[in-house]
C-alpha cells in the first residue's frame, strides 16, 4: 500500500474563492476567520504528525513479546485532524463537551498534549497498561476526555443525552454550572447504527440548540469504500427531524476553479463520481489525475480547464474538501444555529496526508518506517525529537497557550450529603407485587424522604403507567424541554395526571430502549460533570433489558450510576406469552460490572434494597443497580418479619447483604435446603411445608441478590477479603450444617449453580430453560418444572426418599 501523499500544506497556486457559503451546501465562507489560518495549518500539521506517531510508537517503538497486534488507526485519525484543530484551537469554550469518534483517539491525545493537558511520557503508551486507552475513556485516560466512546453509535449519542441531563439538572438546581455546546464527532459509517437514528428522532431533541454533530464523511468504513452516494438521504433524515443541516463538500481552492469556464462541468463530474471511482483517483500518480477526470467526458471547456492546471494543482484540487478547509470549518462552527441542533457533513479523505491516503484497506494500516519519515518531512518534524511542541514565543505556541487557558475548567464542587433513610417505616400488610411496591415507595418518598425525592428522576420508554410510576408522576409531574399545555387537566375521570413542564421529575421517551439507557447513563454522571447528584431510575419491561444492555453497560463503563428496573419478569407473566417472558436476565445482572443485581420477593425487601441501592448512586465510588421485579402479588405474611426491632433490623441488614433464612429451625437440622428467589418464594415455602408434613426437615433461604451472595463467595480466600462485600454466604450456608441444595428461580437455573461450591453440597437447580407460551400461572410453572410438585420431586430425590 504505497502512494505519494499530498502534503497537508496550502495549494501551490491561488484561486478566486466562490460566493459566501450557505448552510445547505457550504463551499467557502465570505467572513474572515477569527483565528489566523496559517497558524491553524501549522498546528494541524503538528497534530497530524503526533497522532500518527502515537500509533507508530505503540507498534514499532515498544517491545512486543506476545506477538499480539497492538493496532491503532492512523488513517481514521488523519481525516479528523483539521476538524478537531478548528474546534479545539478556535471554536470550543471550557463549558463545551465533546464526544470524539473512537478511532480518532490519537488526535484527541495529540491536541491535549499541545494544550498542556497530557505529559509527553504518555505519548508512547497507547494501548499499554496504565497508558492511553485504545478509544477515548472518560475514566481511564490520563487527559481530559468528556465521553467514553468505542461502542459505535453509543458514544456519539452520549453528548445528546448529556445535553438533556444538563437541562434537567439546571431546571431543578439553580447552582448547576452553565454548559456550552455538546459536540459529537462521528464517522459517516457510524450513521449505519440504529442508536443514532433512535436518538435523532426523539421529539425533545429538535429543541436542543446546544447540539453540534460533525460527521467525518470520508466515504470509507472498516472493510470498504462506502458504496453509492448517500448524502442526500442522510441530509433528508436529519432535516425531517428538525436539525439544521450544513454540508461542507469543497474547499476554497477547488471552489475557485468551479467559478471559471468549465468549472460547472468539473464540479458535476466530481460530484457524480461513484465513491469508489473518486477514491481510486486519489491513489494514482498526480500526472494521471487529468486522465481520470476526463475519462468518458466530451466537454471542451472541461478539457480546457483541466489542461490549464498543473499536475500538482489538479491533484490538490480533487483533494480540496470542506472538512480540510480550516477557515471554512471555523466559520461554520461559529455560525451554527443556536435554536435547533446542527449537523455538519464535512467531506474528508481517510488517511489525508499519509501514504495510505484513500486506500480502501487503510483502516488499520500502519505506516512503514520510510513512510513515517516521509510524513515527518512533509510536516517539518525532526524525527530525533518526535514529541517537540511549539516554541512559546511562536505564533502557534502563543495560540496553544491562549487556547489552553480558554478551555480550562474550574474544579467541580459536588453535592453535599443527601439523607437517604434505610426504611420508610410503613408496614406492608396487603398482598402486593414488587412492581406495585416500587410504585408505592416512590410515591411515599416526597413525604418520607424529601432529600432523596428531590434528587430522584424517573425515566420510561412509554411504559410509565404499566410499571406503576403513576403515583410518583402525579406527585412530581413530567419533565419536558419546554412546557406543554395539559388539555386533559379538567378531565375528572383521568387517573394519571400528565402535566409537562421543566419542574417535573419524570422523563418519558418513545419506545426506544437504547434511548432510555443512554439518557439514564448521562443522568447518572451529573454528579461528576456538574456537581449535582441525581438518582436516576428507569423502568423497562424485563424482556427488553437484553436489548438495552450494551448501551447501559457502556454507560456504566463511562461512569454513569443509575438504577434500572426490569419489570415484569419471567414466565410469571404467563398470559403475555413467550416473547414477553425473560429467561436470561438474572445471570445478565449478576455478570454486569459496576452494578448490583437485585430480585427481592416481598414488598418490605423491595423497600429496603431500593433505598440501599439509591444511597449508592451519584457518589464517588458508587454503583448502579438492576432490579428484576414481578407483577405477582405475594402475601407479606410469608416473609415472617420479626416483630422485635433488633431482629427486624438484623433481617434488613441480611436483605441488603443478599439474602436471609426463613426457616424456624436451626440449619444443623436441614435434610435439604430450598433456595428461592423473587416471585417463586410462595412455591418454595409451600414445598418446605409439605416436606415437613412428610417428615423431611427442609430449610428455606430467600435470596434478595444472588449477585451479592456470589461476590461474598468469591471473596473467600482473596487478598482483599472483607472489602465491603460481607460474609453473607457463610451466614446463609454455614459450613457446620451441610445439606443438599435445591434452587428455584423464575429464570435460567445456572444463575444459582455456583452455590454448589459454597460447601461442596449436592445440588439441583430448577428454573426456565425454554421459551414460554401464553397460559395461566399454574400451567406456566408446571410447564417449566418450577411448581410445587416439581420442587417436591426434586427435593425428595436429593434426599434419597
Amino acid at each position: 500500500m504505497t502512494a505519494t501523499p499530498t502534503s497537508p500544506a496550502t495549494p501551490t497556486s491561488p484561486a478566486t474563492p466562490s460566493a459566501t457559503a450557505t448552510h445547505l451546501d457550504a463551499g467557502v465562507s465570505g467572513r474572515a476567520p477569527a483565528t489566523d489560518a496559517g497558524v491553524l495549518r501549522d498546528i494541524s500539521k503538528r497534530v497530524l504528525w503526533l497522532s500518527a506517531a502515537i500509533v507508530d510508537a505503540a507498534n514499532r517503538g515498544r517491545p512486543n513479546v506476545s506477538g499480539v497486534k497492538v493496532g491503532g488507526h492512523q488513517a481514521s485519525s488523519a481525516s479528523m485532524v483539521d476538524i478537531m484543530v478548528a474546534l479545539w484551537f478556535h471554536a470550543l469554550r471550557g463549558e463545551d463537551r465533546v464526544s470524539v469518534k473512537p478511532h480518532a483517539s490519537p488526535v484527541l491525545h495529540a491536541v491535549n498534549y499541545l494544550l498542556g493537558d497530557l505529559e509527553a511520557d504518555y505519548l508512547n503508551t497507547l494501548r499499554a497498561k496504565g497508558g492511553l486507552q485504545s478509544y477515548p475513556s472518560r475514566l481511564k485516560d490520563p487527559d481530559t476526555v468528556d465521553f467514553s466512546t468505542g461502542s459505535v453509535g453509543i458514544g456519539a449519542t452520549a453528548a445528546l443525552w448529556a445535553a438533556i441531563a444538563h437541562r434537567y439538572t439546571s431546571s431543578h438546581f439553580a447552582e448547576t454550572p452553565e454548559a456550552g455546546r455538546f459536540v459529537s464527532l462521528l464517522g459517516d459509517a457510524e450513521l449505519d447504527e440504529g442508536a443514532i437514528w433512535e436518538a435523532v428522532a426523539d421529539p425533545q431533541v429538535a429543541s436542543l440548540g446546544e447540539l453540534l454533530w460533525v460527521v467525518d464523511l470520508n466515504r470509507q468504513s472498516l472493510d470498504r469504500v462506502v458504496p453509492d452516494i448517500q448524502i442526500d438521504r442522510l441530509r433528508g433524515m436529519f432535516t425531517a427531524a428538525g436539525w439544521q443541516v450544513v454540508t461542507l463538500k469543497w474547499g476554497r481552492f477547488v471552489s475557485g476553479l468551479f467559478e471559471r469556464p468549465g468549472g460547472a462541468e468539473l464540479r458535476r463530474r466530481l460530484e457524480e463520481m461513484p465513491n469508489e471511482e473518486y477514491q481510486r483517483m486519489l491513489r494514482v500518480p498526480a500526472d494521471e489525475v487529468a486522465e481520470r477526470i476526463l475519462a468518458g467526458q466530451d466537454s471542451t471547456v472541461l478539457r480546457d480547464l483541466v489542461g490549464s492546471l498543473s499536475t500538482e494543482d489538479l491533484a490538490h484540487a480533487v483533494r480540496d474538501l470542506g472538512g480540510h478547509d480550516l477557515p471554512l470549518l471555523v466559520d461554520t462552527f461559529d455560525g451554527a444555529d443556536e435554536h435547533r441542533p446542527t449537523v455538519v457533513f464535512a467531506y474528508t479523505i481517510k488517511g489525508r496526508g499519509l501514504a495510505t491516503e484513500g486506500h480502501p484497506n487503510n483502516h488499520s494500516a500502519l505506516l512503514t518506517g520510510p513512510q513515517m519519515q516521509q510524513l515527518a518531512d512533509a510536516c517539518g518534524i525532526d524525527t530525533e525529537q518526535p514529541w517537540a511542541t511549539f516554541a512559546p514565543d511562536s505564533a502557534a505556541g502563543r495560540l496553544c497557550a491562549e487556547r489552553a487557558s480558554a478551555l480550562s475548567r474550574p474544579a467541580i464542587t459536588t453535592t453535599g450529603p443527601v439523607d437517604v433513610p434505610t426504611s420508610l417505616g410503613h408496614p406492608h400488610r396487603k398482598a402486593v407485587s414488587t412492581q406495585a411496591a416500587l410504585g408505592r415507595v416512590l410515591a411515599d418518598l416526597p413525604r418520607d424522604a424529601p432529600e432523596l425525592a428531590a434528587r430522584l428522576v424517573t425515566c420510561s420508554p412509554d411504559v410509565a403507567s404499566s410499571t406503576n410510576l403513576g403515583g410518583w408522576i402525579n406527585k412530581t409531574g413530567v419533565w419536558s424541554v419546554k412546557e406543554r399545555r395539559d388539555w386533559f387537566a379538567d378531565d375528572r375521570e383521568r387517573v394519571l395526571r400528565w402535566s409537562e413542564s421543566e419542574s417535573g421529575q419524570h422523563i418519558e421517551l418513545g419506545i426506544a430502549e437504547v434511548n432510555l439507557v443512554g439518557l439514564l447513563g448521562e443522568l447518572g454522571t451529573t454528579w461528576s460533570r456538574w456537581g449535582q447528584r441525581l438518582v436516576p431510575v428507569a423502568t423497562i419491561y424485563d424482556p427488553f433489558v437484553s436489548r438495552a444492555l450494551e448501551p447501559w453497560s457502556y454507560g456504566i463503563y463511562a461512569g454513569g450510576q443509575s438504577i434500572l428496573v426490569g419489570t415484569p419478569s419471567g414466565v410469571t407473566l404467563a398470559p403475555e406469552g413467550g416473547a414477553h417472558q425473560s429467561i436470561t436476565t438474572p445471570s445478565i445482572g449478576l455478570e454486569q460490572p459496576g452494578c448490583v443485581a437485585w430480585e427481592p420477593a416481598f414488598a418490605q425487601d423491595l423497600e429496603w434494597t431500593f433505598l440501599h441501592a439509591a444511597a449508592q448512586v451519584g457518589v464517588e465510588g458508587g454503583t448502579s443497580a438492576y432490579f428484576r421485579l414481578s407483577t405477582r402479588p405475594l402475601d407479606p405474611e410469608l416473609a415472617a418479619l420479626p416483630e422485635d426491632p433488633a431482629l427486624l433490623e438484623r433481617r434488613r441488614c441480611q436483605a441488603v447483604a443478599g439474602g436471609y433464612r426463613l426457616s424456624s429451625h436451626p440449619a444443623i437440622e436441614d435434610e435439604v435446603m430450598l433456595v428461592g428467589v423473587g416471585a417463586l418464594m410462595p412455591e418454595v415455602i409451600e414445598a418446605a411445608r409439605v416436606l415437613g408434613d412428610q417428615g423431611v426437615t427442609a430449610g428455606v433461604v430467600c435470596l434478595t441478590s444472588p449477585d451479592l451472595v456470589f461476590r461474598s463467595f468469591q471473596q473467600r480466600g482473596s487478598r482483599d477479603a472483607g472489602a465491603g462485600v460481607g460474609n453473607i454466604v457463610d451466614e446463609l450456608f454455614p459450613a457446620h450444617a451441610p445439606a443438599p441444595l435445591l434452587t428455584v428461580q423464575d429464570g435460567h437455573p445456572h444463575t444459582l449453580s455456583f452455590l454448589a461450591g459454597v460447601r461442596g453440597d449436592r445440588i439441583r437447580c430448577l428454573g426456565v430453560t425454554e421459551f414460554g407460551q401464553s397460559s395461566d400461572l399454574a400451567d406456566a410453572y408446571a410447564l417449566h418444572g418450577i411448581d410445587v410438585p416439581s420442587i417436591l420431586d426434586a427435593a425428595l430425590t436429593l434426599t434419597g426418599r
